[in-house]
């Protein structure tokens, strides 16, 4: 039967075979559900096949589902904005994420950190590299990244736990192997630095076309949606 539960068995079963190839333990690869545009029965459903990571898009449909102050939310879940953030709306993303994934200017940068010191709140990020030099994606250009982590771990309150990135939009897997074998050499170069207030274990990659090209080029955290929610109305 094509239940959330059997897909989602089907995804840690490649998972795990994608770890073995490379030689790496699964239990050191995160799963994250994506579940912009997935009402929340569905969500609910995936919390009770076994899913605690989710991750959204968009800040104002997280609210939607979810309430202002995540009461809508099942306990014990744990929710990453994965999307791109408007300085303006910080404030709701702090009320709301544990996680954001999406740093990549100064100006969200120094946003997150005020608010986040205003609220007593200290926020676990990750930097958004564009490992793939398309102009139609956010992120850090590779060769400033060093500059800019650097910068960002000065902020108050903001906690470096790594970086993410959003590989080519290409339709053989292979193809996007090096954006993620590129985030994995940033990280690498990164660590070597020392920086202070730096964790670089954290590398977001791969989604449903080519999560498995990434945890073979080092991938903890995959954003899985479709492979677990089936294609949505949207796409």
């Amino acid at each position: 039967m094509d239940t959330i539960k059997a897909r989602w068995q089907l995804v840690q079963d490649q998972v795990e075979r994608a770890a073995q190839r490379s030689s790496r333990n699964p239990d050191d690869i995160r799963v994250m559900a994506v579940s912009k545009t997935v009402p929340l029965p569905q969500i609910r459903e995936a919390h009770e096949a076994g899913i605690t990571l989710f991750g959204e898009n968009r800040v104002q449909e997280a609210q939607q589902k979810f309430g202002t102050h995540r009461e809508n939310l099942p306990d014990g879940v744990e929710l990453h904005l994965v999307g791109h953030l408007q300085t303006n709306k910080v404030r709701k993303a702090l009320e709301l994420f544990d996680m954001i994934h999406s740093v990549d200017n100064m100006n969200l940068a120094e946003t997150l950190s005020r608010i986040a010191v205003e609220s007593n709140r200290r926020i676990p990020i990750l930097i958004e590299v564009n490992t793939s030099g398309e102009e139609s994606k956010f992120g850090v250009a590779p060769n400033l990244v060093l500059e800019f982590t650097g910068q960002v771990a000065s902020f108050p309150n903001l906690q470096i736990q790594g970086f993410m990135t959003v590989g080519a939009w290409l339709p053989d897997p292979e193809q996007v192997r090096p954006c993620f074998h590129r985030l994995k050499k940033i990280a690498d170069e990164v660590k070597a630095q020392n920086i202070p207030n730096v964790n670089t274990e954290v590398l977001s990659m791969g989604m449903t076309n080519d999560f498995e090209v990434a945890i073979e080029e080092g991938s903890t955290l995959v954003r899985i949606g479709t492979a677990i929610f089936g294609v949505r109305p949207s796409q």
